[in-house]
């Protein structure tokens, strides 16, 4: 039989065995279950625990590297997991010694959501080095390579490897347009081959690569540049294996995958099916098939720990709408997260009406972290808020950054009209800049210390301060006993799910034995499971769905004119001002975290102040009052 070539990709007899003889242009893997698989599905609360007896049987199969670091990890491991960050990396590379580890970080955004003062980033550079990543994916969500500078001058003197990245957006359905078309990719690549990057990433965070557009990129790539070339793209528009075959015959280097369990959906394709349709051919993986459905049968029985994690409104596993209105999957569960939060979900269509014009207004940017929550917030806060289109009437303190020129330049030039009005009063000044934003950032390290109350024991603990000064100083005190773990940080047992299971199954079965107690919004039930009893309450049919919060105990306020409520649920940041103290009209008084952008809420008249009774790090919901100016 004659084979015809497929681009690069030659074809010969298959052999099926693990010994069989090595392809003359193997394709490299990466694998992202460790980070970007959970991310993807699973809100990123995969645990340590849950990748150890993974870790040994990965470093076997020959990746060319894996994922365990990054992204939303940092964030979510010490906010919601009470795990240190640092100390997985350390625990993994134990269990991993030959597979290199790779990260994404945000460039001068770090790990974080906006960009931090050069010493903030040269110290953590320098301490995931010390750590054990190998490769630094770095990306800006500008496309802005000065926010690389930084970072990568500690990566070369380490002798890492530093991976460049392109955001790949898009404004039409398909690669092209006036903006986002082939050239723009071109010369991105351009921009990073003169920086000496040793590899190049194109990262397609929302899956809306299309093949034949990736196949003519690759090939155009490959005509200028001999440096490898690595696709990142996720499933969520059903695309993505599909254009990873696509990449693979125009010649691409690396591709990123998963193992199956954490595949599809919002994450990304998986490597089984790759492993077995490349048989055969030169870009053959040369990977086990058999201990790879061992690890996959492993990952079965860990993930029912976290399917309640799951956002999977659909029963398709993807989602065509993401070619048009083009969000991220990690940005369309906040914005939905976010519209929930305010009883405001039959706002998601007009969101989405919204979120084109609010993107031109701030310059056309790529749709990735930060960018994608920069957006997304201030899309949600310009229609439950504005009394007519482009008014701006709360606008973030993210936005008021991305005006002034802190996180770099934009692709088209922001609305003059918006910019003007976001800085207004701005503190740094009215007129924004255009160098490089990490040149004009003040040190920050020192006064990390200086303020860490004794938590902090080492490096590793300031950064945390330093990247996240409230969340990671909760963190600090659960680390060392200060204060005791919630509940909810503590994790789930396969034992805990089998229960919760059975509970379900014997509730639908209708088991549930009738206790005693009971009151207006719950009936409390005796349940038998193996042999336990459980007391268990449940609505009855005139309960609320869920419990009401508890209040933090103070004193009580009338929500009067006088009163500044919360519109949104969210997390105090810090209060500038205290009870007595006398303030002005425009006064910042809270700052306000909601879906990890910043709110500020000022003075509404002048007057004295009174009526604040949380402290930093305390949650609040919608309508809950701030602060009262008498």
């Amino acid at each position: 039989m004659k084979f015809d070539n497929h681009g690069v990709l030659k074809m010969a007899p298959v052999a099926y065995g693990a010994d069989r003889a090595k392809a003359t242009n193997p394709i490299k893997i990466q694998d992202l279950s460790f980070r970007d698989g959970h991310q993807s599905l699973f809100a990123t609360r995969g645990r340590t625990e849950d990748m150890i007896p993974l870790a040994e049987q990965m470093d076997e199969i020959g990746f060319h590297a894996i994922e365990t670091w990054g992204g939303a990890t940092f964030d979510t491991m010490h906010r919601y997991l009470a795990e240190d960050p640092w100390e997985r990396l350390r625990i993994l590379k134990k269990h991993m010694p030959k597979t290199p580890f790779f990260m994404l970080l945000r460039g001068q955004n770090v790990v974080g959501y906006r960009n931090y003062a050069d010493d903030v980033v040269q110290n953590f550079v320098q301490r995931a080095c010390d750590n054990g990543i190998d490769i630094f994916r770095c990306f800006d969500a500008l496309n802005d390579y000065r926010n690389f500078e930084t970072a990568a001058k500690v990566v070369k003197q380490n002798n890492m490897h530093f991976q460049g990245t392109i955001c790949y957006t898009l404004t039409e359905p398909r690669m092209g347009g006036e903006i986002y078309n082939i050239d723009y990719y071109i010369n991105k690549a351009k921009e990073l081959i003169d920086f000496g990057v040793d590899s190049i990433c194109i990262k397609d965070m929302a899956g809306l690569i299309a093949p034949y557009d990736i196949y003519n990129l690759i090939v155009e790539l490959k005509k200028i540049t001999d440096i490898p070339l690595n696709l990142h793209t996720h499933f969520t528009s059903g695309m993505g294996d599909l254009s990873i075959f696509k990449a693979i015959e125009a010649g691409i280097d690396i591709v990123d995958t998963c193992m199956s369990p954490y595949a599809y959906r919002t994450s990304h394709a998986a490597i089984e099916p790759l492993v077995m349709s490349l048989l055969g051919t030169n870009r053959d993986t040369g990977f086990d098939i058999k201990k790879l459905s061992k690890i996959s049968a492993q990952m079965e029985e860990i993930i029912p720990k976290y399917k309640h994690l799951a956002n999977n409104p659909k029963y398709a596993i993807i989602d065509t709408d993401v070619i048009l209105h083009q969000t991220p999957g990690g940005m369309l569960s906040n914005l939905v997260n976010q519209l929930k939060a305010m009883d405001s979900l039959d706002k998601l269509d007009d969101v989405f009406k919204m979120l084109p014009k609010v993107r031109k207004d701030l310059g056309q940017i790529p749709l990735v972290t930060p960018t994608s929550q920069i957006v997304g917030v201030q899309t949600v806060n310009n229609v439950l808020f504005d009394s007519y289109e482009g008014e701006y009437s709360r606008i973030t303190q993210e936005v008021k950054d991305l005006c002034y020129g802190l996180y770099g330049k934009t692709t088209k030039p922001i609305n003059p009209e918006l910019r003007k009005k976001a800085l207004k009063d701005y503190p740094r000044g009215e007129q924004h800049i255009e160098c490089r934003p990490g040149s004009i950032l003040e040190p920050e390290m020192a006064a990390v210390k200086e303020k860490s109350d004794g938590l902090a024991k080492d490096i590793d603990d300031e950064l945390i301060l330093a990247l996240y000064p409230v969340t990671g100083k909760r963190f600090l005190k659960w680390k060392y006993g200060i204060e005791e773990i919630p509940k909810e940080a503590i994790p789930k047992t396969i034992e805990d799910v089998k229960k919760e299971s059975d509970l379900i199954a014997k509730a639908l079965a209708g088991e549930l034995t009738a206790g005693k107690k009971a009151n207006g919004q719950m009936h409390e039930m005796e349940v038998i499971v193996d042999g336990e009893k459980f007391n268990v309450a449940i609505p009855n049919n005139k309960a609320m769905a869920r419990p009401a919060r508890k209040k933090k105990e103070g004193k009580a306020v009338n929500k009067n004119e006088k009163a500044v409520l919360s519109p949104i649920p969210g997390m105090i940041v810090e209060y500038k001002k205290k009870n007595g103290d006398t303030v002005k009209a425009g006064e910042i008084i809270v700052v306000l975290e909601a879906m990890k952008m910043m709110n500020n809420f000022e003075a509404n008249k002048d007057g004295v102040l009174s009526g604040i009774k949380y402290d930093s790090g305390d949650s609040v919901a919608k309508n809950d009052v701030l602060f009262v100016i008498d």
